[in-house]
């Protein structure tokens, strides 16, 4: 067996066992077990230590994070809204870096190893082909590392892509900080509304409830971007056909 899929082979085995291991997990611990849990134990390092886990691979919903605590600090008085601010976006920064490292380290050796493989070629996959999107990204990633940081389904995993295309540690830095703050003031924007208009005992249900609004603004954000991208495609379609034609037609007077 060649050195690439024997790489390839751990590589899943690895990645299964985690998988496992987290549905095992998660199935015994529910969000309702999580607010208590971190209502008894809400410090800026817990906040800092929960919005790292929430910006790795593992899917802990930041909305029971932020909020909360951001309620609490005008409730109570032990924390500062602006210092739960910046702490969520020190922890996202930290979850996203360990992202980063780990996909640029162990995913680009696994993910080349694939494209190399009998598998990858079959699915029309190789190493130049791969080489050429992580160019793509490296140059044109950065708006998309800021906007995926406000993307549900997308914010956790936009700083795989990055590692993988080595993209500059800096501008992902950036742009990251900047998309976790933004998402993260919203969060705690959110908590001080809900300071103001409900009791303690309906906070929880209250940030799924609105929760839910969010979700549904980031999905339209979603199909903004498809269109968007829809659009310049077939602009640039339409431009390059028309230039052929005008290059290709007779001239005239």
């Amino acid at each position: 067996m060649k050195k690439n899929n024997i790489v390839l082979a751990l590589a899943i085995m690895v990645l299964a066992t985690l998988a496992v291991l987290l549905v095992v997990f998660l199935r015994e611990f529910s969000i309702i077990d999580m607010y208590n849990w971190y209502k008894e134990h809400m410090t800026y390092g817990m906040i800092v230590l929960l919005m790292a886990i929430e910006s790795s691979i593992i899917p802990l919903p930041s909305e029971v994070v932020v909020p909360p605590a951001a309620y609490f600090a005008l409730r109570s008085g032990n924390l500062d809204i602006i210092m739960v601010v910046i702490m969520a976006t020190v922890g996202a920064f930290l979850g996203a870096l360990a992202n980063y490292v780990l996909s640029m380290l162990v995913g680009r050796p696994v993910l080349y190893a694939f494209a190399d493989s009998k598998v990858g070629h079959l699915l029309m996959l190789n190493s130049d082909k791969l080489k050429y999107a992580e160019d793509y990204f490296a140059r044109k990633g950065a708006i998309s590392i800021f906007l995926g940081r406000l993307l549900p389904a997308v914010r956790h995993l936009i700083s795989i892509p990055a590692g993988l295309s080595r993209m500059n540690i800096f501008t992902f830095s950036v742009f990251t900080i900047l998309g976790a703050a933004l998402w993260n003031v919203v969060l705690a924007l959110m908590g001080y509304w809900l300071s103001l208009a409900v009791p303690e005992e309906q906070l929880l249900a209250s940030i799924e409830h609105y929760s839910g609004y969010l979700k549904i603004a980031g999905y339209g954000l979603i199909l903004i971007l498809i269109g968007y991208v829809c659009y310049k495609s077939f602009r640039k379609k339409g431009e390059k056909k028309e230039t052929e034609e005008n290059v290709g037609g007779e001239p005239t007077e």
